[in-house]
Parts: structure tokens; sequence; C-alpha cells
């Protein structure tokens, strides 16, 4: 209860509104940066591609004595078609039931590759409350996903950790004493999240790479255009411009459409998970850097002071939350607390008194910021 018997929310910390403003700023760098690059690549491939546009239609209404404005129009035709799922190849037919399904597998991953979309306005205004209900519910399947491959990474970090110090003479012997040593050597380790971040950056590239060698050979991409088509669909960006599965005959067609979707939903899944490490990479250095501000004169606002982000990621066992700032000590990431967190919130463990009046839970992945940002809010009322 606020002093004098006022409720009211606490105000934002005046080190997130640092931290949001610079990466904010961060951000816009980033995307002018990026804007400036991409440009000088593939403006003068479009100005080259407009002038051999305009020379071809010269020379076709030249030799077949063809009026522009009647060629301008069956084009605008074709490409009205074109938006309906109509090419000049034979492909797969876009509305039967396998390309139905299709089409809302790229919608509830949010993939969204473009090639095919609803024409109807009943089609349109149901693909609105489709989408709501099915992307939520797939986020939800990515971070429950994030919390299993943590779980099973810890594991198998400390089963590795486990063998180093039976190999160093540290593991369990026939004495007692040593191996309550052991015991003392495993209670102090914490797994790494920099660790995470390359097992799960190798598992992306394997997977993408073996998807690659598939679509190569079944949809006669280079090599080059199949990573590229992988990174797209597995990040979600979904462009349109390459679309695997799309042909209406393939060797082996079962197949290769089960393998495709089995590839792109690990792929999603991974990628999405090695997206939330890096985000807390990201959130450390942005305190890094602020921390350099401050060091070298460049204050930030008044009464602020460099620390990580109060992102609550455990509990200790007097069910105290456990801030980021220490769970990234030294650089190191107990994922063992993240596990537990994780654990907690699928399986409805145990949670802070205050959370269940309030009737905020912790959350995972952005959820977990938002859920605990609510949390504070309400528990200074």
């Amino acid at each position: 209860m606020a002093a004098g018997g006022c409720c009211c929310p606490r105000a934002p910390m005046n080190e997130d509104n640092a931290r949001f403003c610079l990466l904010a700023g961060l951000i816009l760098l980033y995307l002018l940066c990026g804007a400036a690059i991409f440009s000088a690549l593939e403006h003068p491939f479009e100005l080259r591609a407009r002038l051999l546009w305009k020379q071809q239609l010269d020379n076709f209404t030249r030799r077949y004595r063809v009026n522009l404005g009647a060629l301008h129009t069956l084009l605008r035709q074709y490409e009205e078609a074109n938006g309906a799922g109509i090419r000049v190849d034979t492909l797969r037919p876009r509305w039967d039931f396998s390309g139905a399904f299709y089409f809302v597998g790229t919608v509830v991953s949010t993939i969204g590759f473009g090639m095919t979309t609803p024409a109807t306005i009943a089609g349109k205004i149901f693909l609105i409350f489709y989408g709501l209900i099915g992307c939520a519910a797939t986020i939800l399947f990515f971070n429950l996903f994030l919390e299993r491959i943590i779980t099973m990474l810890a594991y198998i970090m400390r089963w590795c950790h486990e063998r180093r110090l039976r190999c160093a003479g540290v593991g369990a012997m026939a004495s007692r004493e040593e191996s309550s040593g052991e015991e003392d050597s495993l209670e102090g380790w914490k797994p790494s999240v920099y660790y995470v971040m390359l097992i799960l950056g190798v598992a992306s590239i394997v997977i993408a790479c073996s998807a690659s060698t598939l679509y190569s050979s079944m949809e006669n991409w280079s090599y080059v255009d199949s990573l590229y088509f992988c990174f797209v669909a597995f990040s979600t960006i979904g462009f349109g411009d390459l679309v695997s599965s799309q042909r209406q005959q393939y060797e082996s067609q079962e197949a290769y459409r089960f393998g495709n979707c089995l590839f792109i939903l690990m792929g999603v899944c991974c990628i999405y998970s090695l997206f939330n490490v890096i985000s807390i990479i990201i959130k450390q250095t942005l305190n890094w850097i602020l921390g350099k501000m401050v060091c070298s004169g460049k204050r930030p606002p008044a009464n602020f002071r460099p620390k990580l982000a109060e992102v609550y990621v455990g509990r200790r066992m007097s069910g105290e939350m456990i801030s980021v700032n220490e769970f990234m000590v030294s650089n190191k990431v107990s994922l063992a607390l993240l596990q537990k967190q994780l654990s907690e919130t699928a399986h409805q463990g145990p949670r802070q008194s205050y959370g269940h009046q309030n009737g905020f839970s912790g959350g995972v992945g952005a959820l977990a910021i938002m859920n605990n940002r609510l949390q504070e809010t309400s528990v200074d009322r």
C-alpha cells in the first residue's frame, strides 16, 4: 500500500527507460544500416530488370504487332489471377484439403509465405479470428518447446560435467568423503547460456543444411537459395519468393511433403529458442553499454544505477524472485534455475503468494516479462 493510502502503480524505473531508449536507438541504427546495404546490393539489379523488361515488351509488340495498351491490360489480368493462385506452370491446387492444411500451417506459425491468400470476404473475416487463436496457441507451443529444450540441455550438460569430473578423479570413489566432495563440486556448477546458444545454433545449422540438401534436389534450387529459404521460413519472415512443395508432382511426393513439414517444424522451434537465448545476451550487452556510458561521464537519466534487467527467471527456496542480475553473474547462466521456472509455469508449480492473489503468473519467454511487470505493479497498490 502506498503512503497516505494512495493506490497507484509504481512508476517505471529510470534505468528501464534508458535501456528501452538505447535499444530503440540501436534498432533504428540497425535498420538504417540494413537499408543502405540492401539498397546498394539490390537497387542496381532492379534497374537492370526494369530496363530488360521494357526492352522485351517493345520487342514483343513490334514483332507480333500487338497494341501495347491491350498487352498491359492482359498483364494486369494475369496479375489478378496470380493473386488467386493461377500460374503459367502447373502447380498444386491451392484450396484442396492438403493445400488448405499447408496454408493454415503458415498462418498459425506466422510464416505467411503469401503464395496462398483468401480471396473471398468470408475467408478473410474467418482468417482474422482463426489466426488470432491459432497464433497465440502456437506461440505457447514454442514456449513450452523451449522449456523442454532447456531441460534436455541442462541434463546433457550436467551429465557431461559429471563425466569430466570422474575423468579428472573428482567423481564417485569408494569413500564417502570423496563422494561428498563430488556433490559439492556439482552443487557449485552452473551451465553457461553461451553453451546453450552454441548448441542451439549448431542444431539450427544442421537442420538448415539437411533441409537445403533436400530442397536443392527436389525443387531444383541452388544450395544458396535453399539455405536462404530455410532461414526465411524458420525465422517466420516468410517472404514467399521461394516456397517449397508447390509443384503438382514430385518424385516420392508423400515422403517429401512429410519431410518438408518436419524440417519446417523443427527449424522454427530451434530458431525461436535460439532467438530467446540471444535476446538474453542482448540485454546483458545493453547493460554493459549503459555501464560504460556512466563510467565515461555520459550519464543516463538522474538516479540511474546500471544493473541487469529485472526479468525474473527463478526463485529461491524462500520464494524470493531471482533477477537476471543474479542469474547472469560472471556471464554464467544457471539453466537449472531457468528450467525450474519454466517447469513451474507449465505444470502449475509453486508460486509466490501475491502472484495468486493478483492473478499474475510467471509465464515463459516474452510473457514472463509482461506478467512479472504486471505482478510488480499490482503488489505496489
